[in-house]
């Protein structure tokens, strides 16, 4: 008689071979609302590109390149047999098929296409659920252009080469290449988040923009890039204002640093180690040495701040997307698992207390997905109106949503029960990357920080903030009420900085809910505001009241086509 101890039952079967794109109801109809003043040509091209890349996304072979891409992470290589400083980067060929197929979706290139920045965020966060870390050079990569377009002449070079659809691995001098990758380097041992105190010098060679940089890097982001964007202290003397940190031209200055020279030889760009990280393995991380290491200014001399925010600004805009793919996907791994799972006496999406975990779940990832749109909408418009609301709008949300991430990826996780805690359903790994978005690019309280400073100084920004919350006003009188005590607490100034996250936390709560209540459905807008703005939720998931249509936020969340 045959024995029947290992059969399985009760299991759900592979998620995969599902359209991340097609089956997120909440992207599609964002993607479709910001893309209304559109041709219709344009918004079916676009249409069939996010498809593509969200089949490709949910398929057996890109969820296999992201386990092998983490399971054998990148290695360096500081010397070749005979002792040569090399200071290369391997890594597996997964890597290279993730990257590749990013580079060719477009993911690079959203600042010269008309709806670019939608489309490019859309597919980011389509593509991100693949496998999160190769995500960094594509993000470096895309913000490289706003800062580069400081020297009119450096961006004719380089800008055709980042927004390629090409991906050319290997270092080789950019000129010849048909598409490269950039990286950026900021942070020093001694500074952390306070670049100003920065010491990397950086020596004129002369008048045409040529310096040599001298210093470390405690975190350069990507080192396998064909260039990168570092901050280095020019001795003055330049043209610059030296508003940065330096009078007469000196200070903190942008400089762009080829890995390989024009004629074919390494630049000084000594590795020391790679870091050994948490969470986003597949990437690699680096400490770097500048030893009279060639470079271009880019832009003024001590403006380099002001030079490099704008990279630093669209990355936040990416570490928002990045975490919404991450919760999104951690979403669907709990709504499949829910669907299959059988438990005392039925499924378990279909019991009240799972559903009302679920549903929760679904409330912050719709959230965070509507917001990453609405803020590349922003991108798009370009008018001086959005670029207001974008100064205080974008560290709001990556003060938010990234700091919602982690909780909600273990809360996913724990649907899954044991399940969910074993490597092989990939959760762990989604875990261990959710708090990275909150630290890259500025902590949580260098966001609140710096919106403090946009409410405090560019009165415009908060303009812009305040008439996009009221597109709502009437709606709800929980959000009415939530925005009525957003601004008494604004009014009281009195120890503003210790409650800066609390105020950070607050703005982006309205926003989200002014979004959800013009957009989503109702079911959805109604859970929102009860439980985040009107305070009948508690401090953990699933505590939505019961008396909301939990059922209908759900069904919205599964997986269909």
């Amino acid at each position: 008689m045959a024995a029947t101890t290992h059969t399985v039952s009760n299991q759900a079967p592979p998620l995969a071979g599902h359209d991340v794109y097609g089956s997120d109801h909440a992207l599609v109809e964002g993607v479709a609302r910001h893309l209304s003043g559109a041709s219709a040509e344009l918004r079916a091209q676009a249409g069939l590109e996010l498809g593509e890349l969200g089949r490709a996304a949910g398929s057996a072979q890109a969820q296999e390149w992201g386990a092998l891409a983490n399971e054998n992470p990148p290695k360096l290589r500081t010397h070749d047999r005979y002792g040569n400083r090399i200071d290369e980067v391997e890594f597996h060929p997964a890597w290279h098929r993730l990257l590749g197929r990013a580079v060719s979706a477009g993911l690079t290139d959203a600042w010269g296409r008309e709806y670019g920045h939608v489309r490019r965020a859309a597919g980011f966060f389509v593509w991100s659920q693949a496998e999160a870390g190769h995500g960094c050079p594509v993000s470096m990569t895309h913000a490289a252009v706003p800062a580069l377009r400081a020297d009119p002449e450096l961006a004719a070079e380089w800008e055709p080469r980042l927004t390629s659809h090409t991906y050319e691995p290997g270092l080789a001098p950019a000129a010849g290449k048909a598409g490269v990758l950039f990286g950026m380097g900021m942070t020093e041992k001694q500074g952390g988040s306070d670049v100003r105190s920065n010491t990397t010098a950086a020596a004129p060679l002369d008048a045409d923009g040529e310096y040599l940089l001298t210093g470390h890097k405690w975190f350069c982001s990507a080192p396998m890039s064909d260039g990168f964007l570092v901050l280095a202290r020019a001795p003055g003397g330049g043209s610059g204002s030296g508003t940065d940190g330096g009078p007469g031209g000196g200070g903190l200055t942008c400089f762009l640093v080829p890995r390989v020279l024009p004629d074919g030889t390494r630049n000084v760009f000594a590795i020391q180690r790679l870091k050994d990280k948490l969470g986003n393995r597949s990437n690699a991380s680096a400490e770097v040495e500048f030893d009279g290491t060639w470079a271009r200014r880019v832009g003024e001399e001590g403006r380099g701040v002001r030079t490099i925010i704008e990279m630093v600004a669209a990355t936040r805009l990416d570490c928002v997307a990045g975490s919404a793919a991450l919760m999104r996907q951690a979403l669907t791994q709990a709504v499949h698992h829910a669907s299959y799972r059988s438990a005392f006496g039925g499924k378990l999406i279909d019991k009240p207390l799972m559903r009302n975990v679920l549903a929760d779940l679904a409330l912050e990832s719709e959230a965070a997905t509507t917001l990453m749109l609405r803020l590349a909408a922003a991108y798009d418009a370009g008018t001086e109106q959005e670029r207001a609301f974008l100064r205080l709008a974008v560290p709001v949300a990556k003060y938010w949503v990234t700091k919602r991430c982690t909780p909600m990826v273990a809360e996913a996780l724990e649907c899954l029960g044991g399940n969910g805690y074993v490597e092989e359903s990939g959760l762990p790994r989604l875990l261990r990357e959710s708090p990275l978005n909150s630290i890259w690019e500025g902590s949580g309280n260098v966001q609140a920080l710096d919106a403090l400073r946009a409410l405090q100084r560019e009165p415009m920004a908060f303009n812009a903030f305040l008439q996009e919350v009221g597109r709502a006003r009437g709606a709800d009188h929980r959000l009415d009420g939530a925005v009525k005590d957003l601004l008494t607490d604004l009014a009281d100034l009195e120890g503003i900085e210790a409650r800066a996250r609390r105020v950070v936390e607050r703005m982006a709560l309205v926003l989200q809910g002014s979004l959800l209540v013009r957009w989503a459905p109702p079911a959805v807008a109604d859970a929102f505001c009860a439980s985040r703005l009107g305070g009948d939720g508690g401090a953990a998931f699933g505590t939505l009241p019961h008396t909301l249509d939990l059922a209908a936020v759900v069904e919205r969340a599964r997986i269909s086509g």
